[in-house]
């Protein structure tokens, strides 16, 4: 019996802490709140309990109807004043007909009780507080080994609620509406002068309330902060300050951002240790949405005059508010404070920095970035490391940076990095270090990643401008032992390489070799050999190529004329089959510039004048 006269006792003391409806905030509103109130009493009222007439259970069948739960309510209020083992033993009989779920259900409303007053201990912060459900808490453990009355006075003592309950802020909801409808109406007159007319309590709850409040413009809600931080009752705070600027920050104006900008500096000047970091990264971060660069700068500079630490979202914010907007050496500058304190975002957002850095061509900057990155082991994804590394390689004094990066390719992830090995190869190439690139280039072949046709053209290339051409045969034959087949590409820089060296013999070995492997060539192919037997004067061969390409399918373009035209004109002096290079082009289509047809016939009257001079002294 001792179990239902607690679960009795029980309810009826937690429902004193019950909420009324009336003035406590919204379930819904509370959420959205984002510092919790410090006070216990803050969200508790001390107004009529929600439960008055709590009913258990109906006492038989026929009394369902409200006199009966007067009874039962009435009886439960005589049996506290009465003799405790009388009651007990009028109530066996009554005890003895109820089920064993009776007792399991007062066991559950004990339980929900406990577990609401648990809950309400985690979520306020207030110290003393704390200690006043911990306290019930304590006398509900003790409970177990204590008489039933002594164990719900000491588990909540009406005491410990009235002194909370004291403590309750008042809000007057009519008052709330009236200032709520002003806000949201098209004003009339000035702010200040409708909000002095309401003879309104103000205080850090009612701030709250209004500023949560949604359908309120920006510009209304600076107004109505700006006239209750004058009010002498109103202490402002953190959380004022903060839950202001992230509401008007959801509304992305432009207008509204600079008057909240204005009032946060004023704030700053005229109340100490007011505004946090978070509240100025949120400031960054609006400026950042709305494309203002400098305004988010400016507001990063202002960090050590109000007394605030920058944290790694302050770094990330104002880098990337200026980087959008192309202000490379400023987001450098606030990288560079960065860096120097340590205080790195997560990975993802330093991969946003390096590829804004190699986007704005400072590739060596966003390498600074990466490697602060990996010393904090904060390990920037593949696709930003590759960037870089393509970035590195677009500028010769970079490429040996790129070329150290790639020894942190490792496992399966440098089995799939061909891209930024092919880049390193190419700069190398680029840059002449041509060994170096060979070098990596049988690296690649042994430890991976597995080397394509690019990489061998671009090391083939190299050494054919550099006229080593037996390594390039030999890596030539390399390529095709892999299984590759050398495109058209690789014959041409082969070709081209013996050209320049005069070793035309081998360069039409090439070209035949190409020939088996390829059914369709290029004009470059042809072109290549033409320039290389004009420069050693045999312009028969070079018109035999010339004819060679029209049976191979391949319609000489005007590049190929033109060379031929002007080493006819200038070395040989052969005008005349200038000219019928000439006709050739005009029934192709292809017309040759004004330069080259003067050309021509400034060489035909040469050759004439000189004819006519032979023949003259001949006379003579």
């Amino acid at each position: 019996m001792w179990r239902l006269r607690a679960g009795a006792q029980l309810f009826k003391c937690s429902s004193r802490l019950a909420p009324s409806l009336q003035n406590v905030v919204p379930l819904k509103t509370l959420t959205v709140i984002r510092f919790a109130s410090p006070n216990f009493s803050n969200w508790i009222s001390k107004t009529k309990p929600l439960y008055q007439c709590p009913r258990f259970f109906s006492l038989d069948s026929a009394s369902n109807g409200a006199d009966s739960s007067e009874e039962a309510h009435d009886s439960l209020d005589a049996s506290s004043s009465n003799d405790r083992d009388g009651v007990l033993h009028e109530k066996t009989g009554f005890a003895s007909q109820e089920s064993e779920s009776s007792s399991v259900l007062f066991a559950e409303k004990a339980s929900f009780v406990s577990h609401e007053l648990d809950a309400s201990s985690e979520i306020f912060e207030d110290g003393t507080d704390k200690e006043v459900l911990q306290g019930e808490d304590q006398g509900s453990s003790s409970s177990e080994t204590t008489d039933g009355d002594d164990q719900m006075s000491s588990f909540v003592s009406e005491e410990s609620v009235e002194e909370t309950t004291t403590e309750i802020p008042e809000i007057d909801l009519e008052q709330l509406e009236n200032v709520v409808s002003v806000l949201q109406s098209t004003l009339e007159e000035p702010l200040d002068s409708s909000l002095e007319k309401m003879d309104l309590t103000v205080n850090e709850e009612f701030v709250i309330r209004v500023l949560l409040t949604p359908l309120i413009v920006g510009e209304n809600l600076i107004g109505f902060f700006k006239w209750a931080w004058k009010r002498p009752e109103f202490s402002i705070s953190t959380r004022d300050v903060d839950t202001l600027v992230r509401v008007v920050s959801a509304s992305l104006r432009k207008r509204d951002a600079y008057a909240l900008w204005d009032l946060v500096k004023e704030i700053a000047e005229k109340e100490n240790a007011i505004l946090s970091t978070d509240i100025l990264n949120e400031l960054i971060h609006l400026f950042r949405k709305l494309g203002k660069g400098k305004a988010a700068l400016e507001v990063f500079n202002k960090f050590a005059e109000f007394g605030s630490d920058p944290n790694a979202d302050s770094y990330y914010f104002t880098i990337d508010a200026l980087c959008c907007r192309s202000f490379y050496d400023w987001a450098w500058s606030v990288c560079e404070d960065m860096l120097n304190t340590g205080n790195l975002p997560d990975s993802e957002k330093i991969d946003k920095i390096i590829c804004y850095f190699c986007k704005g061509s400072r590739a060596k900057d966003a390498h600074l970035v990466y490697l602060m990155a990996k010393e904090k082991n904060k390990h920037p994804s593949r696709s930003s490391v590759n960037f870089l590394i393509n970035s590195l390689c677009g500028e010769d004094k970079t490429v040996q940076l790129a070329a150290e990066l790639l020894h942190d390719f490792s496992g399966e992830a440098r089995r799939y990095a061909i891209k930024p090995f092919s880049s390193v190869v190419s700069g190398l190439c680029r840059i002449k270090e041509v060994k170096a690139a060979k070098d990596l280039l049988f690296k690649m072949i042994d430890e991976g990643p597995l080397p394509g046709n690019a990489v061998f053209n671009s090391v083939i290339n190299a050494l054919s401008k550099s006229e080593e051409m037996k390594e390039a045969m030999e890596l030539l034959k390399v390529m095709e032992s892999r299984g590759l087949r050398p495109d058209v590409y690789t014959y041409n820089v082969i070709m081209s390489g013996y050209a320049r060296g005069g070793h035309m013999e081998e360069a039409c070995r090439i070209l035949s070799e190409a020939k088996k492997k390829h059914s369709k060539l290029t004009t470059v192919t042809y072109h290549i050999l033409i320039r290389g037997y004009c420069k050693l004067e045999e312009f028969d061969k070079a018109l035999k190529l010339l004819s060679e390409m029209k049976e191979f399918g391949i319609r000489p373009n005007l590049d190929e004329y033109n060379k031929l035209i002007q080493s006819l004109c200038l070395r040989a002096f052969d005008w005349k089959t200038s000219e019928k290079l000439l006709e050739e082009m005009k029934d192709n289509g292809l017309y040759l510039s004004g330069i080259t047809k003067g050309l021509i016939r400034a060489t035909k009257e040469l050759v004439k004048e000189d004819l006519l001079a032979i023949e003259v002294g001949a006379d003579v």
